[in-house]
């Protein structure tokens, strides 16, 4: 068994006055004069409001004390070091979670719904209603180690799988997941049911065989596929040439942050509220440093080619995930929007499905008291 070592972010001040120097000496490109600058990638505007915050108001010392505020710990998973929060809270060990996070956000994405999960009866609820969270970095993200060459989400689901029962010594467990995390959590699901009690995703991640078999499900493709046109050229590139977009990132914090940034943009729930009433900059910009700080920005764009070098994520005929599998639909998802219902039965088992009144891809992050209340009631039954 791996043993445990107690983890602390420790950010050095010569590397961020680096990093702070070249923000501020950022030679900027010329900026479309349009009314929507984001229909051209990240706003220039925008990205300069940032930039100046980033240099004159974001305190980097007190966003370092916050990633210090949950116990954290690092482990050797095979060729990993991995990097999780182990929050033990009222649960007092006898409810395991483990929550994994996407690109391009970190495992800070679930800050703010973390507390009231290990600790409800802080907030009202029932102590009985309590998980001890299990919060990993994925490989090659944040402070768990990099891969030195692209590795995928089935291999992600086995190392985690790994870390809850070899590692923490959880015989069984339950696991929540969006974006990259819902693949992970798919394939934890699908792979390792003898330890996974149940999942709960706010993203399907899985294709059933056999392509769409109903008007609606044609619909749905047909619309996700115009979708990816407008907005999914950042995967068509992470999935095949990561490495270009890697050369560009490098040394260059805020090259980095507007790509980041345009999927922040892109992906939330914006109908009633603007980008920065929905991530505060500040917010933002600490996910922002963790990938500056730890070099992550190329490694995590190598997750995308991971995923084809492990086949994708359409199943054979006869294939499903057969672990009882929870679906909360937040409906301002503007890229990766929810399938009919016929369409994800056919993938996943599915037990529970919730519409959401609001909220985008970034659900704990948007909307933490939605995602809090719904992961809580689900874990009722599980």
């Amino acid at each position: 068994m791996s043993q445990v070592q107690p983890f602390e972010v420790q950010w050095d001040e010569a590397r961020v006055a680096d990093v702070l120097g070249k923000v501020a000496a950022y030679a900027w490109p010329p900026i479309p004069e349009v009314p929507d600058g984001w229909a051209y990638g990240c706003d220039g505007a925008w990205l300069k409001s940032l930039c100046d915050h980033w240099t004159g108001a974001y305190d980097w010392r007190a966003a370092m004390a916050d990633l210090n505020r949950f116990p954290q710990f690092t482990a050797k998973v095979e060729d990993f070091d991995i990097h999780f929060l182990h929050v033990v809270g009222e649960a007092k060990g006898k409810r395991p979670l483990i929550v994994t996070h996407g690109w391009p956000g970190s495992h800070y994405e679930f800050w703010q719904v973390i507390e009231k999960l290990a600790f409800p009866s802080r907030f009202g609820g029932q102590a009985a209603d309590a998980f001890d969270l299990v919060i990993p970095s994925l490989p090659g993200f944040g402070f768990s180690s990099k891969p030195t060459r692209p590795i995928g989400q089935r291999t992600t689901a086995r190392l985690f799988n790994t870390l809850m029962t070899q590692v923490l010594g959880y015989p069984s467990y339950i696991a929540q997941g969006g974006d990259w995390g819902a693949m992970v959590t798919s394939w934890l699901g699908h792979d390792h049911g003898q330890t996974v009690r149940a999942i709960h995703l706010n993203m399907m991640a899985f294709r059933p065989f056999g392509g769409p078999q109903t008007p609606d499900e044609i619909g749905w493709l047909t619309r996700q596929g115009a979708m990816m046109d407008v907005m999914g050229a950042y995967f068509r590139l992470q999935a095949s040439k990561p490495q270009s977009l890697a050369w560009m990132g490098a040394g260059n914090p805020v090259g980095q942050a507007a790509w980041i940034a345009e999927r922040f943009h892109d992906w939330s729930d914006l109908r009633a509220k603007p980008l920065d009433a929905v991530h505060p900059k500040d917010r933002l910009l600490t996910n922002i440093m963790i990938y500056v700080m730890t070099g992550s920005f190329a490694t995590g764009a190598w997750y995308y080619r991971g995923l084809l070098e492990e086949g994708g994520i359409a199943f054979k005929e006869g294939e499903r995930c057969e672990t009882p599998t929870a679906f909360a639909n937040f409906p301002g998802e503007p890229l990766y929007t929810a399938p009919p219902r016929t369409w994800a039965d056919r993938a996943y088992n599915i037990t529970r499905w919730t519409e959401m009144p609001r909220g985008g891809h970034f659900a704990a992050m948007e909307e933490p008291d939605l995602f809090v209340a719904d992961v809580r009631d689900w874990g009722k039954g599980v």
